[in-house]
């Protein structure tokens, strides 16, 4: 074939418009590239993306979402928090994420109850939830409980002096209240005496710390309530006047029908002293039982002059203990004078049960097939003081709080996210797979490679 000038122009020609064609299509990708966002996650397990039940609840949430990270400059906590909300809003385009430095904002980290760098705040329709576990099994449960509709009330019981959920004082439980509100929660204080009959739509109901004995028909309407399946959250205090804590204003025969009482004495610790806190009335919980309440808390939780529980099985009532004190701590049976110490003749000795959860199947309930029967559900615990606004920013009690109020309202239903396994991304080899192949790259190859190039050199000499 001979080359002629129109050949060679002919040639050129199509060169430029190659060019052109490729330089536009490269630039109309460009183009596309900012307008268009296409991710595919191609490993095995499927670790780089939400899974089916994430996504499924992100398609039943319509209303925006703020997610608000409390983290400091440091680039690796803010890094992870981007990479596992990016994952949520691929599928949910009005779910916004913003940072604020805590270090900045104190008052803030101090009213919300922020604990840890990087905790989120979920906001969703007015609700709102702290997280402290950074995974899509937290935050899809999160986004679960905030999502669901209908109102949660508490009934917090007055008329005998017992601690205000609105109330400021230092003994009160304001700042528990307004994070209870926070949560979606509706409060409501009810005196049994002006109107004596609990609201039917009553989710839980609270007896906090009651200082004056309840009237015999307020007993008995609350023995109503408990018979009809009704939940109770139950805080008690030890008295300075009745050692023996066998005075329970009213309630003694309730205490018995759900199978508890309570240790003589003001539960004493010296652990305390080890941090700092030289009122020896002060007891620690440390380790905590695998129960959905306690499950995702991992601090210490204070608890304020308190008294140790005792239990005796019921027919009824299944018991699961939720708190203990440490081993070096005991019920002081004496008044809390002087220098404390122990006394094995009348003092009753450590772990001892400082909080306690009772279930049974709701009674006229149906059972399902395919599901349990509900759970009627109380929690007592032997101090109030570790939610009062004096105490509740003290370790773990916060959580702890907000836990028990979750599980009494069953709101404790969690959505199982499979564990993403990565599969094959370690070769393991046995030792002398490795020195073999450790010989043959460090030596084999090489003279391989060295002996195939002598070879060639060689023949070529000859031509």
């Amino acid at each position: 074939m001979f080359v002629t000038s129109l050949t060679r122009r002919n040639t050129r020609l199509g060169n430029i418009v190659f060019l052109i064609l490729f330089l536009g299509i490269i630039g109309l990708l460009a183009w596309l590239s900012t307008r268009y966002s296409i991710e595919a996650d191609w490993t095995a397990s499927g670790r780089n993306t939400l899974s089916e039940a994430s996504t499924a609840l992100l398609a039943k949430l319509e209303a925006p979402i703020t997610i608000t990270s409390y983290a400091t400059e440091d680039g690796s906590v803010r890094q992870a928090v981007q990479e596992l909300i990016h994952k949520y809003q691929r599928h949910k385009k009005n779910l916004d994420l913003k940072f604020i430095n805590p270090d900045l904002e104190p008052d803030t980290v101090r009213t919300l109850g922020i604990s840890i760098n990087g905790e989120l705040v979920i906001t969703y329709q007015g609700r709102s939830e702290n997280l402290k576990t950074l995974s899509e099994q937290a935050l899809t449960n999160s986004l679960q409980r905030l999502a669901r509709g209908g109102e949660r009330w508490l009934v917090f019981l007055q008329g005998h002096a017992e601690r205000k959920p609105q109330g400021v004082a230092n003994h009160d439980l304001g700042q528990w209240g307004q994070n209870l509100a926070r949560k979606g929660f509706k409060i409501q204080s009810h005196n049994l005496v002006k109107d004596p009959q609990l609201p039917a739509n009553t989710q839980v109901l609270i007896i906090a710390s009651p200082q004056i004995d309840l009237l015999s028909g307020e007993v008995a309407i609350i023995k109503q309530y408990v018979d009809n399946g009704g939940n109770i959250l139950w805080l008690s205090d030890p008295s300075a006047d009745d050692l023996q804590n066998t005075n329970l204003h009213g309630l003694s025969g309730l205490a018995k029908q759900l199978g508890f009482g309570f240790h003589p004495g003001t539960i004493v610790d010296p652990t305390t002293q080890t941090l700092g806190v030289s009122d020896p009335r002060f007891a620690l919980v440390a380790d905590y039982p695998d129960h959905s309440i306690t499950r995702n808390i991992d601090s210490l939780s204070l608890f304020p002059q308190s008294h140790g529980l005792t239990t005796t099985p019921t027919t009824d009532w299944l018991s699961h203990r939720l708190l203990q004190t440490e081993t070096r701590s005991w019920s002081e049976i004496d008044k809390l004078t002087g220098t404390l110490q122990f006394d094995p003749a009348k003092d009753i000795n450590g772990p001892l049960t400082l909080g306690i959860a009772l279930t049974r199947p709701k009674p006229r309930s149906k059972p399902s097939s395919n599901s349990p029967p509900p759970q009627q559900r109380i929690v007592v615990i032997g101090d109030g003081d570790f939610l009062a606004n004096a105490y509740l920013g003290n370790g773990a009690n916060l959580s702890l709080g907000m836990n028990v109020m979750n599980w009494l309202a069953h709101d404790d239903t969690l959505i199982d996210i499979p564990a993403r396994i990565s599969r094959d991304r370690q070769l393991t080899l046995s030792p002398v797979a490795q020195g073999v192949i450790g010989f043959g790259f460090l030596f084999v190859l090489p003279l391989v490679l060295g002996g195939s190039g002598f070879l060639i050199w060689w023949k070529r000499r000859k031509r």
